[in-house]
């Protein structure tokens, strides 16, 4: 049994010898902060630092789900350069095969992107309405008073 641990400890060493230098520079770091850090107190230091502007507004405003849906899109297509590294790195060992492997992934994750853009995931401004002008001149034109430079300038828009 002592056997085993010896063989054992010999093999971990070098791990808990790290683990035990972390722990130790993380308390002397935090142990130096607290002695050497400043000591004042008052209404500037209170407030949350950002960027040397003062926080103005809640933090609990609400995001349109679009920053959601492209964050989660970046994460998907930066998540496929990680695999085509991976496929560029061993690309003369995996031969045509990995080379038509790594078109048809390049391919469906071009359909997606597609897809996307049909969808209008991708379209940050909201979509204009084809008749809004139209309405709109209408209106102009039965204003009395209106002159026809306002009227052409509103078609113009």
């Amino acid at each position: 049994m002592s056997d085993q641990v010896s063989a054992w400890i010999a093999s971990y060493w070098a791990t808990g010898l790290f683990v035990v230098a972390i722990v130790a520079l993380c308390g002397l770091m935090i142990g130096a902060a607290s002695l050497l850090g400043g000591r004042s107190h008052g209404r500037s230091k209170s407030l949350p630092f950002e960027s040397g502007i003062v926080g103005a507004g809640s933090a609990r405003q609400r995001f349109s789900v679009k920053f959601y849906l492209v964050a989660m899109l970046f994460v998907i297509f930066d998540i496929e350069a990680v695999y085509l590294f991976g496929w560029a790195v061993s690309v003369r060992e995996v031969g045509w095969t990995g080379f038509v492997a790594a078109a048809v992934f390049i391919f469906i994750l071009l359909a997606g992107l597609i897809y996307d853009a049909r969808v209008g995931a991708l379209d940050w401004a909201p979509r204009k309405r084809g008749n809004e002008n139209a309405s709109r001149a209408r209106e102009l034109a039965a204003v009395p008073g209106v002159d026809r430079q306002v009227r052409r300038e509103e078609k113009t828009r």
